[in-house]
């Protein structure tokens, strides 16, 4: 037993206090290990007793500090155990607890150098268990019998939203993802490439940034590299549109606005779980692949609480680059009743490039992170009526705002030549650049109704975002004025889902269901004074009016599908679905900025689209999955009706879905010490989602993107991590409709190569240390059209340090740890030269979390 014990050298801890930080169970020929992780700061004493069919450990002068504070829970660990549980016990105790299934079971406690080992066989009364499957006698389908939690602690739930692990009997950790077939599925067994980057991941990205595409863009191979703004404008993933969810909830509008991924603190997330490639399981829009965001739960017995504060600036400029960041969060599980409270404020001020020059405010004219202060406060309040019925209801709100003195000279456009964007101080503008969102959804789960289990939601979204105003005097058919817009939408939902199992559940399950969405979404500008304007030499915007840009649009969706598994044989897992989508668009009559008066009309949609796939397992360890599926969207509508000529009608646009159809092929390993993928990809379309601004038709250019993916993760020992992506895409159009696809498509939706890189260590325990890298790489496609232009290579290097002080921990992290000059790609492809904004400098974040 002393052997499977990790020893670790003490740490600085508070006086005396042991502190648990992980859970493992070991397989042994008669039943299973319960080793504590502890951290030898003290001695603890252990009182035995038992109540019932349970043994109870109570582990005195000792905190649980497994991660993010939760506690620990197996069911059904192995046969004849019923249960086993490490929970915090208030005055410096730990608990664990073993519940036999029929009788209490047979426990040896081993304490040694301050560990904690129990040794746990079932009782004789209760099962006989036999020595552990060799790989030949364990396949992948039945580990997925005992769906129990690991060392996060979450308890497991019927919603799929909180599955993420299971441990099976041999003490394999199994992950669960929810996004590729919406409902709790092995990651092994869907022929599609995902990525899941979990709490601790998100955690410790958020020490160099909080931006939520830049840390996706790090962890995630196939989706291209963050925008350093308020926008995802030309952040792709696999060259197309991505499809961003909240706890169910869309983040998508119908006029575009590309702030998905800023709805939402990295602190309120519990784990992201991201589809690469088209799928139609959620409906319109993932034309590149689904971001599925879950947030945090109640969980944990009792109270607990967690908080955060973190400080951040630029060496070169501390004065005026002083941020703050601070974090609470309550969760709490009593008996039935559970719930989750986030609260985060962060304050960011002028960020600077490597040269020690300000960063204009609004690089890209897509809305910069700078003088900008954010807003997050999440509340989730779940109920168990039963062991199979569980209600939810879930409250997101996000702010993001940008106050500034600030903007971006337009005298660089002047000049000969390639410039850098500079900034101009002196703005004057009393509406100023903000995203402002809201999300409610109630969730209803029942896992036994005529044998199948039903999963019900209603939700709404309430979002708005505003813009930088734009100059637009020289356009006639935006009115020759100076404006600003913005977006401003409602959406209503619902969903019903069903898993119904066919014949045997272990065998073959039929998932079907009905998605209802509403959305209403417009986009109003407001209107300023020229000659303010022109006196102030464009820093002062005095508000005369507001008109309507892109009329309002009351958009219906009905769709309706049907996703059939089978289980072949424990090596070979089939499945395959249909989905059938009713969209209608409905416009009133309304007057463009050009003064053109368009009549309205309704616009109809349809698309039935398929997928088919399977996975086939060589070995334990390795699976080889191939798969064809399609995805499909419909065009922006608000784009183009905004500039409509005159005696143009709403229904001459003539509109037809997009529909992509993706080919797959890819492998995956994973071992004890060892995780790996390899992905290829194909995908067509006949015709885009844009419309030509000329006839105002579509544009019927089929497209094609292809590309690879590849990852590697490594755990040499246990002091030790390091890991690897590798992504590569091209993509091009056929104008002329010949197969040719002579034109490339631009670097707004195809990036260069990227690759990723980290190497991690535990110093010493307790304190860990990551360097990681990141390489963008170059591309110059022919042809001078808009996005076009050549990219250039640019190198970064980032470092993350942690250190477990007390009850908390201390954590550093230096962002472009080598102040390396670069420009990102969506700045270098920019027309304008207001738009051709340096990167971040280096910036340094310190701070420090305590849970109590």
């Amino acid at each position: 037993m002393a052997s499977t014990i990790a020893l670790v050298a003490a740490g600085p801890l508070s006086a005396q206090v042991a502190l648990i930080t992980g859970v493992r169970l070991n397989p042994t020929p008669t039943g299973v290990e319960v080793v504590l992780e502890t951290l030898a700061g003290g001695t603890p004493e252990v009182l035995t007793s038992q109540d019932g069919e349970t043994f109870i450990a109570d582990i005195v002068n000792a905190q649980l500090r497994l991660p993010g504070g939760e506690n620990f829970l197996a069911d059904n660990p192995i046969e004849g155990i019923s249960a086993i549980a490490v929970t915090a016990v208030e005055g410096n105790q730990v608990r664990v607890t073993v519940t036999g299934a029929t009788a209490v079971p047979v426990t040896d406690l081993v304490v040694e150098n301050g560990q904690i080992g129990l040794r746990v066989t079932p009782s004789a009364e209760t099962v006989t268990v036999p020595p552990p499957p060799t790989e030949t006698e364990t396949s992948p389908e039945t580990e997925t019998e005992s769906e129990t939690v690991p060392t996060d602690g979450e308890s497991p739930e019927t919603s799929p939203e909180t599955e993420s692990e299971t441990v099976p009997a041999d003490g394999e950790i199994i992950e669960l993802i929810v996004t590729a077939t919406r409902i709790a599925e092995q990651i092994t067994d869907v022929p599609a490439s995902i990525s899941v980057v979990g709490e601790e991941k998100i955690a410790e990205q958020t020490r160099l940034t909080r931006d939520l595409g830049t840390i996706l863009s790090q962890e995630v191979p196939g989706l291209s590299v963050g925008t350093q703004s308020a926008s995802t404008f030309g952040q792709t993933l696999r060259g197309r549109n991505i499809s961003v969810i909240i706890d169910g909830v869309p983040q998508s509008t119908n006029r575009n606005a590309a702030r998905d991924l800023r709805t939402i603190d990295p602190s309120a997330i519990e784990r992201v779980e991201v589809l690469r490639g088209p799928t139609a399981i959620y409906g319109d829009g993932a034309t590149g692949g689904v971001i599925n965001i879950i947030t945090k739960r109640g969980r944990g017995e009792g109270l607990q609480a967690e908080t955060t504060v973190d400080l951040n600036a630029f060496p070169t400029n501390v004065g005026e680059t002083f941020g703050q960041n601070i974090q609470q969060s309550f969760s709490g599980n009593f008996d039935n009743f559970d719930f989750a409270l986030n609260g985060s404020f962060s304050n960011s001020d002028a960020q600077f490039d490597a040269q020690g020059d300000r960063i204009p405010p609004d690089p890209n004219g897509q809305g910069g992170l700078s003088d900008t202060t954010t807003l997050n406060l999440l509340s989730k309040v779940g109920f168990n009526f039963t062991d199979s019925q569980r209600i939810q209801l879930t409250l997101n709100y996000f702010r993001d705002n940008q106050d500034t003195d600030y903007t971006s000279d337009p005298i660089v456009n002047t000049i000969p030549g390639r410039q850098q964007s500079r900034t101009r101080r002196g703005l004057d503008l009393d509406e100023s650049q903000k995203t402002e969102t809201l999300n409610a959804s109630l969730d209803y789960s029942h896992n036994d109704i005529l044998g199948s289990s039903v999963q019900g939601q209603i939700y709404y979204r309430d979002y708005f975002t505003r813009f930088f105003p734009f100059d637009a005097r020289t356009f006639a058919n935006l009115g020759n004025t100076i404006f600003q817009s913005r977006v401003e939408s409602e959406k209503y939902g619902a969903r019903l889902q069903i898993d119904t199992p066919i014949v045997d559940a272990e065998r073959a399950n039929l998932l079907w269901g009905v998605d209802l969405v509403r959305e209403n979404t417009e986009q109003p500008v407001s209107i300023f004074d020229p000659v303010a304007f022109d006196n102030s030499n464009g820093l002062v915007y005095d508000k005369t009016g507001n008109r309507t840009w892109a009329p309002l649009q009351r958009q219906n969706n009905i769709g309706l599908f049907g996703q059939l598994k089978w289980n072949v044989s424990d090596r070979l897992v089939l499945r395959g679905g249909v989905r059938h989508e009713r969209i209608t668009v409905d416009v009133n009559d309304y007057t463009t900025l050009a003064g053109n008066r368009i009549e309205g009309g309704e616009l109809d949609y349809n698309a039935t689209v398929f997928n088919v796939g399977g996975v086939v397992y060589p070995t334990e360890r390795i699976s080889l999955f191939a798969g064809f599926s399609q995805g499909f969207s419909i065009a922006d509508v608000g784009f183009v009706l905004r500039s409509a000529p005159a005696g143009f009608t709403v229904e001459q646009l003539n509109p037809e879905a997009q529909k992509v159809n993706n080919y797959e092929i890819g492998i995956r390993g994973n071992y004890a010490r060892v995780q790996a993928s390899l992905a290829g990809f194909y995908n067509t379309s006949n015709l885009g989602t844009s419309f030509n601004q000329e006839n105002y038709e579509i544009v019927r250019a089929p497209e094609r993107v292809y590309g690879v993916e590849f990852a590697l993760d490594a755990q040499p020992s246990d002091a030790w991590a390091l890991g690897t992506s590798f992504t590569w895409s091209e993509g091009g159009a056929d104008f002329n409709e010949d197969d040719d696809y002579e034109s490339p498509l631009n670097g707004f939706r195809i990036s260069p190569i990227k690759i990723t890189a980290y190497l991690e260590n535990e110093s010493l325990p307790g304190w860990r240390n990551r360097l990681q890298a990141l390489y963008s790489g170059t591309r110059n496609p022919t042809g001078q059209s808009f996005g076009l232009g050549e990219v250039e290579s640019y190198f970064t290097l980032d470092f993350i340090s942690s250190l477990n002080i007390g009850r908390g921990r201390l954590v550093l992290g230096v962002e472009n740890l080598l102040n390396t000059e670069y420009f990102p790609v969506v700045s270098q492809l920019q027309g304008l030269d207001t738009g051709y904004t340096a990167a971040r400098g280096r910036s340094i974040r310190l701070g420090y979390s305590f849970s109590w």
